[in-house]
Order: C-alpha cells, then sequence, then structure tokens
C-alpha cells in the first residue's frame, strides 16, 4: 500500500453527495473532520454534515467558505439540458474563494466504450486498458464525462478517479434481475468495484501527499458478465437468466494496479466476495 501520507481534509466540501458522496463523509466526520454537503435538495442528508442547498446549473446566490478538499461526485446529465458539468464546475469554481488544495472529480469507465469492439487478452488481444490509454466514447454520455474531467481539471487542478460499475449495499440491479431471469449478455465484459473499497480509494487521495493525477477504480478481476450472473443464481438457488438477443460481447477490460497500490489488499478483491456478502444480509 502507498504512503497515506500526513495530509487530514480539515473541511470538505462534497459536491453532489449521492450514496458514495455521503458513505465518503460519515467516514470522514467519523475521523474528526468537518464535511458540507451540496445539492439541490439536502434533506435526506446526515445529521452531521452542514449543507447548503442549491442547484449548480445556476451560479450561487453567495460565496462559498474556504475548504481546502472537494469531491465532486455529480452525473453527467442528459436529454435536452445536456450536460450539467460546463455550468455546474465554473459555478462552482466562481463561488468557491480560491483553489482548494485538493480536489477529486469522480468519473467513470465508460469514457472507454468505444474499446468495447475490440477483443482483449490472449497472444493476439490488447493489453487491459491503463490511465495511460486515450479515452474513446461512442455516445453523449461518455463524451459528457471526457469533458467534465477536463473542465474539473483546467478550473480545478482536480485528480479523476474513474470507477468501474460500483455495486455494494443498495445497488443491488444485478441481484433482482437475477432473481426475475431478466435476459444479460453473457458474453460481456465487465468491470466493478465495490463501494467501500471506491470509498476507501477517495479516501486515500484525499490525504495522500503526492497522489496520482489520474486512477482507475477496478477491483482484482474483470470478468464475463454470464461468470457473476452464474455466480449470483447458484447463491440463490435460481436458474441462470437467459442470454440476451443480439449481438453478444463488447465490453472492456481495465487495469486497475494503480488503485490496487494505493488501497494494498481490497476489501472486496472480486465480485464473488461482494455478491456473497450482499445476499447474506438479503440485498
Amino acid at each position: 500500500m502507498a504512503d497515506a501520507g500526513t495530509r487530514r481534509p480539515a473541511r470538505t466540501l462534497l459536491v453532489g453527495c449521492g450514496a458514495l458522496g455521503t458513505a465518503l463523509g460519515e467516514r470522514l466526520v467519523a475521523d474528526g473532520c468537518a464535511v458540507t454537503a451540496i445539492r439541490r435538495d439536502v434533506s435526506e442528508l446526515p445529521a452531521a454534515f452542514s449543507t447548503v442547498e442549491a442547484d449548480l446549473r445556476h451560479p450561487l446566490s453567495s460565496p462559498l467558505p474556504t475548504f481546502d478538499a472537494v469531491v465532486i461526485t455529480l452525473p453527467p446529465g442528459s436529454g435536452p439540458e445536456g450536460s450539467i458539468y460546463p455550468a455546474a464546475l465554473t459555478h462552482l469554481a466562481a463561488a468557491l474563494p480560491a483553489r482548494p488544495e485538493r480536489v477529486l472529480f469522480v468519473s467513470s469507465t465508460r469514457v472507454f466504450e468505444g474499446y468495447g469492439s475490440q477483443e482483449f487478452g490472449g497472444p493476439t488481444g490488447r493489453e487491459p486498458l491503463t490511465e495511460s490509454d486515450p479515452t474513446l466514447t461512442t455516445g453523449e454520455r461518455g463524451d459528457a464525462l471526457v469533458e467534465g474531467e477536463e473542465l474539473a481539471v483546467e478550473l480545478l487542478g482536480a485528480i479523476v478517479v474513474r470507477p468501474a460499475g460500483i455495486y455494494g449495499p443498495g445497488r443491488d440491479s444485478l441481484i433482482r434481475r437475477v432473481r426475475d431471469g431478466a435476459a444479460v449478455d453473457h458474453e460481456r465484459r465487465t468491470n466493478r468495484i465495490h463501494e467501500h473499497d471506491l470509498v476507501r480509494l477517495l479516501d486515500v487521495l484525499l490525504r495522500m501527499d503526492a497522489p496520482p493525477a489520474l486512477v482507475h477504480a477496478i477491483d482484482r478481476e474483470p470478468v464475463r458478465l454470464g461468470e457473476v450472473v452464474a455466480h449470483i443464481a447458484s447463491r440463490l438457488g435460481v436458474a441462470a437468466p437467459p442470454q440476451s438477443e443480439g449481438d453478444a460481447g463488447g465490453g472492456t477490460v481495465l487495469d486497475g494496479s494503480r488503485a490496487h497500490a494505493l488501497l494494498g489488499e481490497l476489501s472486496y478483491p472480486t465480485f464473488r466476495e461482494g455478491y456473497d456478502e450482499m445476499l447474506a444480509v438479503g440485498s
């Protein structure tokens, strides 16, 4: 595990603050750090958080106080309004009295969706995608994420974190699909990260003295989706869901070595440990 450094974020601003931001904030509060969350509806946030109720698509009505760390977990948005990032990141930067010492921007491995048609592994396949590979997108959401990354770096000097499919307590859509017998693409290549390990990674990046500029948050075993649903089905005692119609395959294989070096042992190194725990507690 990399040296976590001596930094301790005394005052952290969580921008967006959904399930992931809330979990990180609770971890910081437990360590004695002050946490402020900004989102459109703050009514369900923990009482231990200070809050700012605002829609960052519009300028803030008053300046924000000084923070030494900011974690941005805003989804990109879609539809006729387009990406939230140009407005939200510009308004956030304008409202901060100074650039914080540490800013994390949580993106997604969806920025690599365009590699899905390429073969991975084997003597003729390409190597898993690393932080050095260029992004390759095929749709508006991927384009928005790339734009968000670039703006966060430009405006706030952000470190970019790209999680794979996040799962964990409350993130049980795949379990429900298996239980319902919904068809899935068994041949699709998948990567994932348990929310607990992602929160640990964000916490380490907030505290490190010299963090990397870009990190892929991936567990230790990219697999075909069929292997994941077969495992879940066996634990549930039901038949594995059928193969979905249409073209099979696609997806990407990513390398998580950088994140693994920062975290050391993962609490959930593969999907098996994570889903087994979720099923054991009735998710």
